[in-house]
């Protein structure tokens, strides 16, 4: 082991057999990270717990008794946070956790497999919350290619989806966050949002790798779909 410029005992992984060299820059990424050494020993299923702790102790997102919604939410440590912050852990609030993968029982949440994508994710979601949500949430990546342009859309891409869903069931004055990388959500996108937001803003918490292109949007005040705002979306 040697130290790094904090004097902090460095782990470096021998490359063994078959292990890739990205396998072992990955992995020794991750036994020098403090977020991971910090989220095993606070029983979070990820870093990425602390940043979502970040972003709702700046913009107080979470608050006790509301209806969360966390899409692709595994493993599960944004739906740990948001139980703790809103009461659902002491049966206050709710927070229901969407993911095409089974993800091992989290206290307070409620697990929904399926694919929020789907036409009728948003009315199930509904029946499961009794209502709409006040929060929705999202820690997904789009599988990468490599090509720039393409993975761009496909960021792009998942953030519109989101974004959609989200305005499917918010409740008015509720809040949207998704990842967006460092490009952010595109002009129309922004465009869009900021319709149906009253305030759009990219975040990027400090727990974020210092290498890494990630942010976040944050969209607060939802003005409600269209077809229920005042003197919008309907016949003269």
């Amino acid at each position: 082991m040697a130290k790094d410029t904090t004097g902090r005992l460095h782990v470096q992984v021998k490359t063994h057999g078959k292990r890739k060299l990205s396998s072992k820059l990955w992995l020794e990424r991750q036994l020098n990270d403090p977020y991971v050494v910090k989220a095993k020993a606070l029983g979070y299923r990820s870093r990425a717990a602390f940043k979502l702790l970040e972003i709702d102790d700046k913009y107080r997102l979470l608050k006790h008794g509301m209806a969360v919604v966390d899409l692709g939410a595994a493993p599960g440590g944004w739906s740990q946070i948001a139980a703790k912050r809103v009461g659902s852990v002491d049966g206050k609030g709710k927070v229901i956790a969407i993911d095409l993968l089974e993800i091992p029982e989290i206290a307070g949440v409620e697990f929904a497999q399926l694919d929020f994508m789907d036409n009728d994710a948003p009315d199930k979601l509904k029946a499961m919350l009794d209502g709409g949500a006040d929060v929705v949430m999202s820690d997904m990546a789009a599988n990468t290619t490599g090509h720039r342009k393409t993975d761009q859309l496909r960021i792009v891409g998942l953030i519109e989806t989101a974004a959609a869903f989200a305005c499917d069931v918010l409740k008015p004055g509720g809040t949207f966050l998704a990842k967006a990388f460092q490009s952010g959500a595109d002009a129309e996108l922004l465009a869009q949002l900021k319709r149906d937001f009253a305030t759009v803003r990219h975040v990027k918490p400090a727990a974020s790798r210092q290498d890494s292109s990630e942010r976040y949007v944050l969209a607060t005040g939802f003005r409600g779909a269209p077809d229920r705002r005042p003197g919008e979306g309907r016949d003269p």
